[in-house]
């Protein structure tokens, strides 16, 4: 081909327009009509934990409902949350509630006051690691109720043997997660501590304290959850309030919605103490939160 046939093939290839393509339409993302779509919604804790309870709730109606037991014996959520109103209007259920609440922050508080120094110096100081772990973590697998004669004999019927118990059922496990908290702080910070010069002490409560701060929040947050799973066994010996003592007085009578509603209680208590100790975790240590 000569240069100038190729030079009119080029001139003519630039003259002709490109065909454009086809674009194809992207589908919208599916929203509701609020304008929240589907993933954020499938995404939201709100929304997911508020239908977890309503299938829990949906669930033991028709479980109550399908006639497997009298209803005496098992009933439904309206018919338990009826017999939480009335005693809460009528039986002085709300006393009972205290009663149970200031137990459990008294003895879970003194058994942190307990834990704490054991804790942290297994955690910090190898030779009393050696000393004190193979008996702390001996005792935690004794089960608390197994006490029960022992502290009954000790210290009688009254309040101080509840409050024993509840200390008993958390104490050895508090000092082992504290210490298993206490251990994680990196070496780097003990050691550039001594480097600057600070006395042993000051790095115990300077250092490796204020490090594990945020963890050992994270540890009473879980085990006072299992402080709450012994408070009907600490109440139903020789108690004349509480929820379990209220359990206790409705068995008598085969109240079983009563017995219900206060299992129902305690475990809406056990959600705010929860949410309280999140609180004040993501105040406290804001540093920790993603942002």
């Amino acid at each position: 081909m000569s240069h100038t046939a190729l030079s009119e093939t080029v001139m003519t290839a630039k003259a002709e327009p490109a065909k454009a393509e086809p674009v194809q339409a992207t589908p919208a993302k599916v929203r509701h009509k609020s304008g929240v779509s589907v993933k954020a919604l499938l995404g939201s804790r709100l929304f997911l934990g508020s239908l977890g309870w309503t299938l829990f709730v949906g669930g033991w109606w028709l479980a109550a409902n399908a006639d497997l037991a009298p209803e005496r014996l098992f009933p439904g959520p309206d018919k338990v949350f009826m017999s939480l109103y009335e005693l809460l209007a009528e039986k002085d259920f709300a006393a009972d509630i205290w009663a149970s609440v200031k137990r459990i922050l008294t003895s879970f508080s003194i058994a942190v006051l307990l834990a704490m120094p054991f804790g942290l110096l297994i955690g910090a100081y190898r030779p009393v690691d050696r000393l004190l772990a193979p008996l702390a973590g001996a005792f935690r697998y004794l089960p608390a109720p197994a006490f029960i004669p022992l502290l009954l004999m000790w210290l009688g019927t009254g309040e101080a043997q509840k409050i024993a118990l509840l200390i008993i059922g958390v104490l050895f496990f508090l000092i082992i997660m504290i210490a298993d908290v206490t251990r994680q702080v990196p070496k780097v910070y003990t050691e550039t501590a001594r480097t600057l010069g600070l006395r042993p002490a000051q790095i115990l409560g300077s250092v490796i304290f204020r490090a594990s701060l945020a963890g050992y929040v994270d540890v009473f947050r879980q085990l006072l959850a299992v402080s709450w799973t012994y408070l009907v066994i600490a109440e139903i010996v020789a108690a004349t309030d509480g929820i379990g003592a209220m359990m206790m007085r409705a068995k008598r009578f085969v109240h079983v919605d009563d017995i219900m509603a206060g299992i129902l209680v305690i475990g809406l208590l056990g959600l705010l103490f929860d949410a309280l100790f999140k609180a004040l975790h993501r105040s406290a240590f804001r540093y920790l939160q993603p942002k």
